[in-house]
C-alpha cells in the first residue's frame, strides 16, 4: 500500500551511504535532529569562560566515580575494560598515571569550549571516540561502551547541576547553556558508539580514515591548554566573571563559597549537588 505524501510539506533527503561513511554528512544529520543551531554555537561561545571555571572540579570528581569500581579503575592498569586480570593495588587519585589521565581530561573539556560552528571541532571529538575503540594506536585502549555512555551521561548531569545553580546566570542564559552542552555531548555520545555499533558496516571500506597525532592525549592539538581565549560578551546579568583555573590541579570549586553561604540558610535535610561534593 501507497502512503500518500503531502506535496506542500518538504522534506529533506538524508544520504544513507553519507551518514556512515562522510563524518561531515553524520554531524550535519546529527545537528539537524538535535536542533542544534547558531543559538547553541553563541550560547556555547558566550558561555565558555563558566564551562572552564567548572574544568578543575569536573575532572576530580569523574576520576573519584572512575575509581570507585575495579572494571573502569583496572582499565588504567590494563588500557582494556574487558581484561579481567587481577590487580593487586588499584591506582590512587594521586598516582603519576591518574594524574596524567586527568590532564588529558581537562584538555579534552576546555576543547569542548571552543567553537562548535567549525568541522574541526567535530574531527576532534570524532577522535576521541575512535581512539577509545582499541584502533589506530600503537598502544590500544579498549573502553567498552557501557562505561563509555554511562560517564558521559555522569558529565552531563554534572555539567546541568552546576550550570543550574550558579549564582549570577540569568534563567534564560543558563537554560541555553545547559541545552548548547547537552547537544554537544550527545552528539560526542554518537561518536562514541559509531566506532562500536555494526550499523552500516557494509560501507565500511569506504568509510572516512582518521589520522592520530602520535602523541598519546593530544589528537594534533598540542596548544589547547594554553588557549584559554574566548569570543562572545556578557549580558548586564552577568555580574561577575569566575576565573577559569582549567591549567592548575587544584580542586576548589568555583562555587564552593556559594554554597557554604546557602548551607547556612537551607534546611539540613537539603542533599549538596555533586559538584560541592566533589569538595
Amino acid at each position: 500500500m501507497e502512503i500518500p505524501i503531502d506535496p506542500g510539506r518538504p522534506i529533506k533527503h538524508v544520504d544513507r551511504k553519507a551518514i556512515y561513511t562522510r563524518l561531515e554528512a553524520r554531524i550535519n544529520y546529527l545537528r539537524d535532529m538535535l536542533d542544534f543551531n547558531s543559538s547553541d554555537v553563541e550560547a556555547l561561545v558566550g558561555g565558555a569562560k563558566y564551562i572552564k571555571a567548572l574544568i578543575p572540579a569536573v575532572v576530580n570528581i569523574v576520576y573519584k566515580k572512575l575509581l570507585e569500581q575495579d572494571i573502569t579503575a583496572r582499565a588504567f592498569h590494563t588500557r582494556d575494560t574487558a581484561d579481567e586480570t587481577p590487580i593487586e593495588e588499584f591506582f590512587s587519585e594521586e598516582s603519576p598515571q591518574i594524574k596524567r589521565r586527568k590532564m588529558f581530561l581537562r584538555w579534552y573539556l576546555i576543547r569542548l569550549c571552543s567553537d562548535p560552528s567549525q568541522m574541526d571541532f567535530w574531527r576532534y571529538l570524532n577522535k576521541v571516540g575512535m581512539m577509545h575503540s582499541g584502533q589506530e594506536r600503537l598502544h590500544p585502549l579498549n573502553i567498552e561502551y557501557i562505561h563509555i555512555g554511562a560517564l558521559l551521561g555522569f558529565i552531563q548531569d554534572i555539567f546541568i547541576e552546576a550550570l543550574m545553580s550558579h549564582p549570577h546566570l540569568s534563567l534564560s542564559r543558563k537554560v541555553a547553556l545547559v541545552r548548547a552542552i547537552s547537544k554537544v555531548i550527545w552528539i560526542q555520545n554518537d561518536l562514541f558508539a559509531k566506532w562500536r555499533i555494526r550499523d552500516g558496516e557494509e560501507y565500511a571500506e569506504e568509510m572516512s580514515e582518521v589520522i592520530l597525532d602520535d602523541k598519546e592525549g593530544y589528537l594534533g592539538e598540542k596548544k589547547i591548554l594554553g588557549d584559554s581565549s574566548t569570543t562572545g560578551s556578557s549580558s548586564d546579568d552577568d555580574h561577575s566573571s569566575i576565573a577559569s583555573t582549567a591549567a592548575s590541579a587544584a580542586s576548589v570549586c568555583p562555587f564552593a563559597e556559594m554554597s557554604k553561604s546557602m548551607s547556612k540558610t537551607m534546611p539540613p535535610t537539603v542533599s549538596e549537588t555533586k559538584i560541592w561534593a566533589g569538595k
